[in-house]
């Protein structure tokens, strides 16, 4: 494979439209902004709409592409929403019908696609100021759980917040807080620090979605409002047919973190 230290955005994405590419994103093209996925027919992309609306926190919505168009106009040029992630996953149903690599053959005239601001984004400036990404430095994807915090429905659209986890040393966690507090495009602050169960979550080793990570003594586990949290109510609702990315497996786009921080 080719060496993917110094690619760009752009080139990354092509190395993943060609099937050369279908693992984990994190820790790619530093600096840059990654996103999940959403992609629903157009007669639910209003309700979707509004429940990203309702729970900005989980669900900040970057871009919304026009119905069938499989490219962007913001964030990302040289772009094939249909082929550019590494893996993404169909639900019929609500069930969890396949995960692929491309869903080409799957596409209709009448999608619509949001791009979600991602965790992923804010990995680079915890690493920036001292603190570690636990599951970049053991190679595996961020944990990610389902909790008992009710979203505000919208239409057809119900469900739960999912939230992924970093472990970090008591004496960092105002620092994490601090840092991704300035990014409430890519969830911003954590939800909550220290207790799980309080969340629903019965086993931090056995994440919903993701891998788990070793936590040492001294560290906290920190939650932050997580961009699968739509997979979870679109599983909730029982639509007849959404496909997102598959957990971990982001698009990369051309913009870069630092332009996300702020309000703007």
């Amino acid at each position: 494979m080719t060496n993917l230290t110094n690619l760009s955005p752009a080139e990354f994405r092509h190395l993943v439209r060609t099937g050369d590419f279908t693992s984990s994103t994190s820790g790619y093209c530093p600096g840059y902004t990654q996103a999940n996925l959403v992609i629903v027919p157009q007669r639910y992309a209003y309700d979707f709409l509004l429940l990203a609306q309702r729970n900005p926190r989980p669900c900040p919505v970057l871009e919304v592409s026009d119905a069938g168009s499989r490219g962007l106009t913001n964030f990302a040029t040289d772009v094939d929403l249909a082929n550019d992630f590494p893996k993404y996953r169909v639900y019929r149903g609500g069930e969890l019908s396949e995960e692929v690599t491309s869903v080409e053959r799957l596409w209709q005239n009448d999608f619509v696609s949001f791009l979600i601001g991602c965790s992923f984004s804010f990995e680079a400036e915890l690493l920036a100021a001292g603190i570690e990404v636990r599951h970049i430095t053991e190679g595996v994807n961020v944990p990610m759980y389902n909790t008992n915090l009710p979203l505000q429905g919208a239409g057809a659209l119900h469900g739960n917040m999912v939230v992924s986890m970093q472990p970090i040393p008591a004496s960092q966690v105002a620092k994490a807080v601090e840092v991704t507090a300035a990014m409430p495009r890519v969830h911003g602050a954590p939800i909550h620090v220290g207790d799980p169960a309080s969340l629903g979550i019965k086993d931090l080793f056995q994440p919903d979605y993701g891998d788990p990570v070793t936590i040492k003594d001294g560290e906290l586990p920190v939650f932050w409002p997580c961009g699968v949290t739509p997979q979870n109510a679109i599983m909730q609702s029982k639509l007849p047919l959404v496909i997102t990315h598959a957990p971990g497996h982001m698009l990369i786009t051309d913009v870069l973190n630092a332009d996300l921080k702020g309000n703007g």
